[in-house]
């Protein structure tokens, strides 16, 4: 069965999700590539950068999405918001049952190709992500997911309190100090870090 939309990129999440329930696998295609890359990222900031265990919720989270679409109830919650919640349940889930940190090796560093950065930024770029991925893991649990969402995912306010299933004065208040204390654990760095 094909789309009856010339370019899918019009079509809202929950049509293309009613277009996967009825047998659409182009419909999953773009729900894929709108969403995958975006719960990939959030999970692996909210594991501290382990990109393997990312990889397992994000696909997890689509599974569960590919899932409950026959019985997805229309106007009761965004896609995107309904992966983000699942995400972060999955995240706290193994976060909970695995208490580990590892430092970033030589083998995950990224590959720089033809006409990329400097190597010399490459560098300064991978020792920000670190410090900032170690800084985000120093966080309480709802405060790492309130500041990932606001200011690294881009989610308003009131799509994190959705998210979070609190509400939206809670969220102001966890972002707010989640910031503080980020902004404590940095403030010692920024020279280290080429801030300055």
């Amino acid at each position: 069965m094909t789309m009856p939309f010339d370019d899918a990129s019009d079509v809202p999440d929950e049509a293309l999700l009613v277009l996967y329930a009825n047998g659409d696998a182009a419909a999953a295609r773009e729900l894929a590539a709108r969403h995958l890359p975006r719960v990939l990222g959030f999970a692996a900031r909210l594991l501290g950068g382990d990109r393997a265990e990312a990889e397992d919720v994000a696909q997890e989270a689509m599974l569960r999405l590919w899932r409950i679409a026959p019985e997805w109830r229309t106007g009761e919650a965004k896609v995107s918001t309904w992966l983000y919640r699942v995400v972060t349940n999955l995240c706290t889930d193994r976060l909970r049952s695995k208490t580990r940190r590892r430092a970033v090796g030589l083998d995950d560093a990224p590959d720089v190709a033809d006409g990329a950065k400097s190597a010399e930024a490459t560098m300064v770029e991978t020792e920000r992500m670190t410090a900032l991925t170690a800084a985000l893991g120093t966080l309480p649990d709802r405060q790492r997911q309130a500041v990932v969402l606001r200011h690294i995912e881009g989610l308003s306010n009131p799509e994190i309190a959705e998210v979070m299933e609190i509400g939206v004065e809670a969220v102001e208040s966890l972002t707010a100090r989640g910031k503080r204390a980020l902004a404590a654990v940095m403030a010692g760095r920024r020279a280290e870090l080429g801030y300055e």
